[in-house]
Parts: structure tokens; sequence; C-alpha cells
């Protein structure tokens, strides 16, 4: 009931008071007489530390009851963990946290200054540049904030400390009234309420002993938590929203534990955490959106959690960490030796490295050590190559040091949310440099997704084959089994896995694409695609390369990077002829060859397109050569194809390799060396 009346209370009339002249506890009381009734409604003021105040507030001495309130948590030990020592005083500055000083913000590369009211508040529903609520709803998350805080711990500059005063209490004045519903809204959709409580936690003990942040906005700041914990509670989403929402439920119900229901909100969201890791993350640790990107996102804020409750001294379930430890495996082994993440579905490219460092001295992982430093550190991992079989990712690799060569290669399901049309995509990194590439996600909202997002999340932007020029429709959102073993073989000298698609969108009749890779451990790689028909088909086989990449065509359809170092060529192997399309940077009659490294970011790349006939089904095989300078001297032919598979030779200088490549079963997968 306590909550229902404070929103209420939310909608009383605004006071003529000047929103900057609230200074003291004595003006909020003045200009908000209703709301601090309701916020005192809100408190647990039998708490034996909180005498003074209930004794101030029973007596009618609001203010009064304020100023013990802000007293107790300036002199107690509340969420010591979030407290910082006062920094010696000084003019000393921070350029990044002036420019925030400002009113200046850059949000997913675009920069802009929030236009201010008549009355010198912000307008919180700013949508930057390109008119984007993607920039309204970072600005609303107060992230920026934790960058005001460091800069004031970092120079003691009060300027940084007044910010983000002012920055608080215009928001909280600018929120009411409090709406009480579900919203998407710049200012309360969830993801914005939960990122908001965690910068204002860390904001109010951080500058607990700071007299450039005001009792005024101390006060305020309090009143409106309890509206953000109603939002987190009552209107909290599912999957990965859900993990950000009750992570920030539980943050503000341990620093504020004096409000009446934080021991109600910290109780609900540990049972409700719990469950939402249970059903998010398959029993390989990977959450089922399948994207790395926000699969971090996901276990930062279950990790964040889990942390929490250990500062709080609460505990939660056993199967609670070993999950987080899971969720922590799958960024170690996925990782590629550059250190940043697959670039798969709707992520971007961020380097892991330190995050996976700290979490494996959290965890004792030296294996995750060792992966994280490129083998300075740790103990090398008894595998170098995995398959994750209910994400259905394969990673391979050569080995673990900065110039090793590495594979992902998908054979999963669509995946729960943000996902790209992309099964059987193959991306490859070797010597230090990325080669073969996934598209990226460019942006959700505004022009440049209106021109781009069609395309990242179609096959033609992922090395993928395109049947009579359509790419791939939806598959299965997610699974409840693993890949059988037959998908995926790894031995000391070779890895092998194979995956399926067969629901091509807009084409007549029936068309399936089996790919097998076979990479042969420091050497090379051998890709089968098997395309069965009902009908003769156009099919078209898709290469991006990165955009840093030099690019030519060569002899026999070849096409290969002429970089200064890390190379990779393509040799098309067999009795077609050849004639792979270059394209780079197309925008009509529909954009190929650009890539995405991060949101609101793109740039040109070449796509490698090699097309052809197909009658009544084939193979087309591929062997992919990396090299650190020029390709090595290499012969590949297509010994026989059976019902199976293909067997191929490939020599050398120093010999020659057997392999048989199965369409469809690791057991049959050989590969066999001779000097």
């Amino acid at each position: 009931m306590a909550l229902f009346i404070f929103c209420m209370f939310g909608l009383s009339a605004q006071s003529p008071v000047d929103w900057r002249e609230l200074k003291t506890v004595d003006d909020v009381c003045r200009a908000y007489p209703n709301r601090i009734t309701t916020f005192f409604g809100t408190l647990d003021l039998d708490r034996k530390e909180l005498i003074k105040v209930k004794h101030a507030y029973e007596h009618g001495k609001p203010a009064a009851a304020c100023r013990h309130l802000l007293d107790y948590y300036k002199n107690g030990e509340t969420a010591d963990y979030l407290r910082r020592a006062l920094p010696p005083s000084s003019g000393q500055s921070v350029a990044a946290a002036d420019t925030l000083s400002q009113g200046i913000f850059t949000f997913y590369t675009q920069r802009d200054e929030v236009p201010r009211l008549p009355d010198g508040r912000l307008d919180w529903t700013f949508e930057g540049p390109a008119d984007d609520i993607e920039w309204a709803w970072a600005l609303n998350r107060h992230i920026f904030m934790r960058s005001l805080l460091d800069a004031y711990s970092e120079t003691g500059n009060d300027r940084y400390a007044t910010a983000l005063d002012q920055y608080i209490k215009d928001w909280v004045v600018s929120s009411l009234p409090y709406p009480g519903v579900k919203s998407s809204t710049a200012m309360w959709r969830g993801l914005e309420v939960s990122f908001r409580v965690k910068s204002w936690a860390a904001v109010f003990y951080g500058l607990i002993n700071s007299e450039a942040f005001t009792d005024a906005t101390r006060i305020l700041l309090l009143t409106s938590f309890p509206e953000h914990a109603h939002y987190l509670r009552q209107f909290h989403a599912q999957g990965n929203w859900l993990t950000m929402e009750l992570s920030a439920l539980a943050r503000g119900a341990t620093a504020w534990p004096e409000f009446k229901k934080s021991g109600e909100w910290l109780e609900y969201s540990r049972e409700t955490m719990t469950e939402s890791l249970l059903e998010q993350i398959y029993p390989d640790g990977v959450q089922t959106e399948l994207t790395a990107h926000y699969h971090r996102v996901a276990l930062l804020n279950f990790d964040l959690f889990r942390k929490i409750f250990q500062e709080a001294g609460a505990a939660l379930p056993e199967v609670y960490t070993e999950k987080i430890e899971q969720m922590w495996n799958y960024l170690a082994y996925s990782l590629r030796p550059s250190g940043t993440n697959p670039l798969n579905n709707d992520s971007d490219l961020r380097n892991y490295q330190a995050a996976i460092s700290e979490a494996a001295d959290d965890f004792d992982r030296p294996d995750w050590k060792y992966i994280a430093t490129n083998g300075k550190e740790g103990r090398a991992p008894q595998r170098t190559s995995v398959l994750f079989p209910y994400a259905g990712q394969a990673v391979f690799r050569s080995a673990y040091d900065a110039t090793a060569h590495w594979t992902f290669f998908d054979i999963g399901p669509w995946g729960s949310g943000h996902q790209h049309n992309d099964k059987l995509h193959l991306s490859i990194s070797a010597y230090g440099r990325d080669l073969l590439v996934d598209g990226g996600r460019f942006a959700y909202r505004g022009a440049f997704a209106d021109k781009f997002r069609p395309y990242a999340r179609s096959s033609a932007s992922h090395n993928l084959v395109l049947i009579d020029g359509q790419g791939q429709g939806p598959g299965p959102r997610e699974t409840e089994e693993a890949l059988t073993e037959d998908h995926f073989k790894t031995t000391d000298s070779f890895d092998y896995a194979w995956g399926d698609f067969d629901q091509f969108e807009k084409i007549e009749g029936q068309a399936g694409h089996t790919r097998a890779v076979t990479y042969v451990r420091d050497q090379f790689w051998v890709v089968v695609d098997k395309i069965d028909t009902d009908r003769p088909r156009e099919v078209k086989t898709l290469w991006h390369w990165h955009p840093d990449c030099q690019v030519e065509t060569g002899k026999k359809g070849q096409v290969g990077t002429r970089n200064a170092s890390g190379n990779l060529t393509i040799v098309p192997v067999g009795r077609k002829k050849w004639k792979p399309e270059q394209i780079k940077g197309q925008e009509n009659p529909q954009p190929q060859g650009w890539y995405s490294v991060e949101y609101n970011k793109g740039e040109p790349n070449v796509a490698s397109i090699y097309t052809t006939r197909v009658e009544d089904g084939d193979a087309l095989v591929w062997l992919l050569v990396p090299s650190e300078g020029e390709m090595p001297k290499l012969k590949a032919k297509v010994l026989s194809r059976t019902d199976e598979g293909v067997k191929m030779e490939v020599k050398s200088r120093t010999g020659k390799w057997q392999l048989f490549v199965p369409y469809a079963n690791g057991v049959l997968a050989s590969c066999q060396f001779t000097p």
C-alpha cells in the first residue's frame, strides 16, 4: 500500500520553487511536502539505528528527520563497499569529465549537446543527432556518472561533484510524477531504471562526505529510489533484461536496507534471478540468445548479482555460482587470439582479456588466465578446440598465442533474441589478423539502421551460400538437446564439424545446405558445401574479408589477401571454372560489402562472391590456406565424391595429406599426412 500511496503523491503539483535553488533538506521539504511524507512511510523507522529519525518525524519535524537520516548514512557502515575516501581538493581537471559536465555526451559513437528547457533542466527525452531513441535511453541510464565520480576521486575537483549533484536533482524533478506503469519512454524503460539505480548507489555513497553534493539532492535521490524499486519489482522483463533489472533491485535493496521492502526485494531477486539463470543458460554455459555481446551483458549482471550478495553477506544457491563459472568458461574458450569476442549475431567487437583474467583469479581457473594472456600466465588448457554442443558453436584453434589460427563455426539454433540468419557462418583469424568476418550489427534505429539493418541480419552479410539469390529464414530459436557426437571431432592433428540448414526464404521447391569443415592444425581448412535440391539452382558462395585486408583475385578462381603480415587464400577445388566477383561498399540495389565493428559504425569491406549453377545437387570444395607472408605452395584435388563425403588430397613441398571430409558424420572424418 505504501508504494501505491507514494505513486499517488507523485502526482501532486510541483513547487514553484526553482529546482536549482534546492540546496537543503528544508528546501525539499517545503517544495515537496507530500512526497516527503510518503517517503518516510516507505522507511522502516523501527530500526534501532533510525530512532532519531523516527522521533523527529513523529514530532512533526520532517526536515530534522531528513538531517538525522543523512547523518546516519554519513556516519554509518551501510554499503561500505561503495564508499570512497574524500579526495584532497584541487583544481585539476579531466578533459572527458569536463565535457560531461557541460552536458555534452557521446553514446554509440555519436556526440551531441543535450538542449535545456527554459528553466535550465536538461531535455531528458533528447534523441541525439540521429533522432534515435537508443541515444535518449543511453542518456537516461546515467552510466556517464561513473566517469564523473572517478574524475572527482582522481582530482578532488568539486566541479565534478557539483555536476553530479545537478544532474541527479534535475532528473528527479523532471521525472515527476512517477507514472507507475510499464514504459518504453526515455526516462522509465526498465533497462534505464536498472542502470540508473546502480549508478546512483555508487554516486550516493561515493560522495557521502562531499559538501559539493547537496543534502537536497541526497534526499531527492532517496525519495526516487522506492519508485525505481517498484518499477523493477513489478514491471521487469524476462531473459537478458531481467538480469539487468533484478541485479539493480538487489543493488538497491542492499545499498539501502532501511526501506521496509528491502528484504522482500532482495529475496524476490534471489529466487527470480536463480530461476532465470537456469532458464537462460544452456548446460554448456552459453546464454540462449547465442550472441557473444549479450552473453557478456547477461554474465556481467548475473555475476554482479553474485558479488552484491557476497558484499552483503547473503547466500546464493551453489548452482548459481556453478552457472556463472560456465558462462565465463564460454567467453574464455571462444576468445580470439587478439582477445576479442566472436562477432556473432548482434555483437560489437570488444577486448575481454582483462575481464577474463580477473575472473580467472576469482574462480581459480589458471586455464582461463593462460587463454587471456596468450600463454604468458596460468596453465595451458588440455585442449585447443572445443564445441559448445547446445549453442552449436565450434571453435577451432592451433594454439593460444597471439598469432594462432582461430575459427568460429556456427552450427546451432537461431537464438532466442538478437538473431541473424547466419547458420553455418565461418569466421577465421590467423597471425594476429581477422581475415574472414561476420558483417556485425550496424544499428537498431535511425537512418543508419534503415539503410543497413536488413543487410546486417541477412545471410548476405555472412560467409554462407545464397540459393537462387535468397538467404536463410529463421531457424529454431532454442534447443532442448545437445548436438549429437557425430557433429564434432577433435584429434591432435585435425578438427571437424558439420551442420545443415534447409529453410531458405522465398524459393520454390526444396533446397538445403550442409557445410562440413575440417581444420588441419597449423596448416589449412577444407570447407565442403553440399547443396541438395529438387531442381536446378543458382548458388552464390560468399566470403567477406576484414576491411584492413588487401584482397586480390588470382589464377584459377583463387582469391586471397596480400597483407604485410597475416594472409589467407581461398582455393576452389574441383572441376568448376570460377570467376569470382569482388564487391566492396555497394549500396544499390542492396547493400553488399560492409562491416560494422560496433554499434553505429560501418565501413566497406570486400565480399568475394562465387556463382555457379547446380543442376541436381553438388558438393563445392574450398581449401583455405593461411600464411604469415606469401601463400605456401599447395596443390589440392578431389579424389572422389561418395554419398557420405569427399575424399581429397593436399600436397606441399614436405609431403601430402589425404583427407576424408564426411558431409554429416564426424566418426568418418580422417586426415593422414605422409612426408
